[in-house]
């Protein structure tokens, strides 16, 4: 009873700061289910004035409520068919809404994951460049055994995250199960589902050390590729709360005047994007599965160069078969074939 509780007053709150921020104000109470007409007119009525014209509303919300949330955000961001185009639209923008933590902290962190000072570990060690929802990057510099000095990018975990993603998750589970039992509506969006896929994310996504496996094994593959890059991992400053990655200058794929001020190509550039996607899920069964534009980089050679390796998926032999006669069948428009695919595989029940 006393969870209970304490899942509805977080839930709650959630939800005010969601309806303060007019999240909820394009909704029509008469087109939801009976159930929500009445709380969903309420949290109308909640919206401060001039919320509904923001277009920011949706992410800057989530982002008030935790990286717990900005990560389902950012999860949900891949599921046009659970919360339509419009709303994946403005979730992408949650790529970069996470505040950086102080680099004192960090460099606690640090100094516990090795147990020694800092200055042991890096020459130098900077102030955050990037932040997101599970982690931060700070440029640092390491010296070689042989006096040699590199510049290195430093994932750092952010405190006391995995306590309160376990915290957010029991109450997304509870808000699940609640809407599977009494919503129909929602049932069929398998909410459980979602909540269950976030969590093994988040769980693999927190220790560093499957990150830097993964991305090791990535490099391997794409070593003879002369368009695509996986910066090297130095596992000797890699720990749990810690990722160390070789540092590359780049341009992200998300500043399109800068590519185009480098005299880059974007069509090409396009092309490359999809035919390494498609390399490594096809021939290596080993793929970034969180390729987006935030996470791809043009490097000073002009190659494709993939950060963050959090999120990596697989596909066996028999997966990749399918997945390259479902994409022939959508090239010759052989559409039969494509539905076909689908009954073979198992992706669709056979009582369709």
């Amino acid at each position: 009873m006393i969870a209970a509780l304490g899942h509805l007053l977080r839930l709650a709150r959630a939800g005010w700061v969601l309806a303060r921020e007019g999240v909820f104000a394009d909704l029509d109470p008469g087109l939801a289910p009976p159930e929500a007409r009445a709380p969903l007119a309420i949290a109308k009525m909640l919206a401060r004035r001039g919320a509904a014209d923001d277009e920011g509303r949706l992410p800057r919300a989530i982002a008030r409520l935790g990286p717990s949330y900005v990560k389902l955000g950012q999860f949900l961001a891949t599921r046009a068919d659970v919360v339509g185009p419009t709303v994946v639209t403005q979730l992408g923008a949650l790529q970069d809404r996470m505040a950086p933590f102080p680099r004192d902290i960090a460099i606690q962190t640090v100094e516990k994951a090795f147990g020694r000072p800092l200055a042991e570990v890096f020459v130098h060690f900077g102030e955050p460049v990037a932040a997101a929802s599970v982690a931060q990057v700070h440029r640092a510099r390491v010296r070689d055994p042989d006096g040699a000095e590199r510049d290195v990018a430093v994932k750092v975990l952010r405190p006391g995250v995995e306590r309160r993603f376990a915290r957010d998750l029991s109450d997304m589970y509870f808000a699940a199960r609640l809407a599977e039992k009494y919503v129909p509506e929602a049932a069929r969006l398998k909410p459980v589902g979602i909540v269950d896929g976030l969590a093994r994310s988040v769980k693999i996504e927190m220790d560093f050390r499957l990150e830097a496996a993964a991305a090791s094994e990535f490099a391997e593959n794409v070593a003879a590729d002369h368009d695509f890059h996986v910066p090297a991992v130095d596992w000797d400053r890699t720990a749990r709360e810690v990722l160390t990655l070789e540092w590359v200058d780049g341009t992200p794929l998300s500043d399109g005047a800068a590519l185009r001020a480098r005299g880059l190509d974007l069509a090409t550039l396009g092309r490359t994007v999809m035919q390494s996607f498609l390399r490594h899920a096809v021939r290596d069964g080993l793929f970034h599965a969180d390729m987006h534009q935030g996470n791809l980089l043009v490097d000073a050679d002009g190659k494709l160069t993939a950060v963050d390796f959090g999120i990596m998926g697989r596909l066996g032999v028999k997966e990749r078969r399918f997945l390259a006669e479902i994409l022939y069948g959508f090239i010759r428009r052989d559409y039969r074939r494509v539905a076909e695919v689908h009954f073979e595989a198992g992706y669709v029940p056979p009582v369709h």
